[in-house]
């Protein structure tokens, strides 16, 4: 069960680093020099950007496998270490009565 949770944490580390580079390299709507002024000339003047190109995809699939590898490395933690809860040794609260008005 331990080498899982290392391979995991492997596998994480490499996601986070790709991701940011990956979202790095993409360039920003307004980085041209139109953006610069506060225009949008060469984008209308040169055509839309594509939607769906490469950056895009890597980013959308290793965001989605960074979330695969957190929650499952959440899952693997606890399983391994069994459940530690922050309520487990505390003691329960005296119960007392309400008070009595004195009419």
């Amino acid at each position: 069960m331990q080498i899982i949770l290392y391979v995991v944490i492997v596998l994480h580390v490499a996601v986070c680093l790709f991701l940011i580079g990956v979202v790095l390299l993409q360039q920003g709507r307004s980085a041209d020099l139109a953006g610069a002024f506060g225009g949008q000339g060469s984008q209308t003047a040169f055509g839309p950007r594509a939607a769906a190109n490469v950056l895009t995809r890597l980013t959308t699939w290793s965001a989605i496998i960074f979330m695969l590898t957190s929650i499952s490395l959440t899952v693997l933690y606890v399983r391994s270490t069994g459940s530690h809860s922050v309520l487990e040794g505390a003691k329960p609260a005296p119960v007392s009565a309400p008070a009595k008005s004195g009419k």
